[in-house]
């Protein structure tokens, strides 16, 4: 079996057809909102346990990964998930697990973590979208690049983001969502591989 897989229509795989695909991209975007609960509100949230904001997220990840090994176990698919995903992880857990991975790294660096996580919830389904018109790959390539870029320059007036990144960030994010792999989301790779980058980076500036 081939580590990679076809490029399909998400529509023709998701729970709840159309609607379960309109579900799951408002979810996508919807994480749009996690850097600012986690900065705005995350100390007071941690307060009231008497914990730290890392511990926190850690605990969020952790019931994450072991709610997405039960849902396994048990072969279930909700809706808006794809239904091949009831005997492999998430497009979800993937995205949730490397989203705590961006914080726990990177907990004091709301210019870093904003991009990196309005990249993965923004800019993958943009993606996913003009894919689905029927653009040639490098049509793709170039205006996912030019939209996630965009997205680093908005960062760079808003919360002090190097606007040097978004020239490397922005073709850096697409094609870390490139790869087609069985059994790692590109959820994962889109954030994590522009999170490694980043954080050779960060010496430097």
């Amino acid at each position: 079996m081939s580590d990679q897989i076809e490029l399909t229509d998400p529509v023709d795989h998701s729970v709840g057809g159309m609607y379960g695909h309109m579900f799951r991209r408002a979810f996508h975007i919807g994480m749009s909102i996690i850097p600012f609960i986690y900065f705005e509100f995350g100390e007071k949230i941690a307060d009231y346990f008497s914990v730290t904001v890392i511990q926190v997220v850690s605990f969020l990840t952790l019931v994450l990964v072991f709610g997405e090994a039960l849902r396994l176990k048990l072969g279930i698919t909700i809706f808006g998930q794809r239904d091949y995903e009831s005997k492999q992880v998430s497009a979800l857990a993937w995205g949730g697990f490397a989203v705590g991975m961006t914080f726990l790294i990177l907990p004091e660096h709301p210019e870093l973590v904003w991009p990196l996580i309005l990249s993965l919830s923004l800019g993958d389904p943009f993606l996913g979208e003009i894919r689905r018109m029927g653009l040639e790959s490098k049509t793709v390539f170039f205006y996912g690049s030019i939209f996630i870029a965009l997205i680093w320059i908005a960062c760079s007036f808003q919360v002090d983001t190097p606007l040097w990144m978004a020239v490397v960030m922005g073709p850096l994010c697409v094609a870390a969502e490139w790869p087609r792999l069985r059994w790692v989301d590109d959820n994962a790779t889109m954030l994590l591989i522009p999170l490694s980058a980043t954080i050779m980076l960060v010496p430097w500036m």
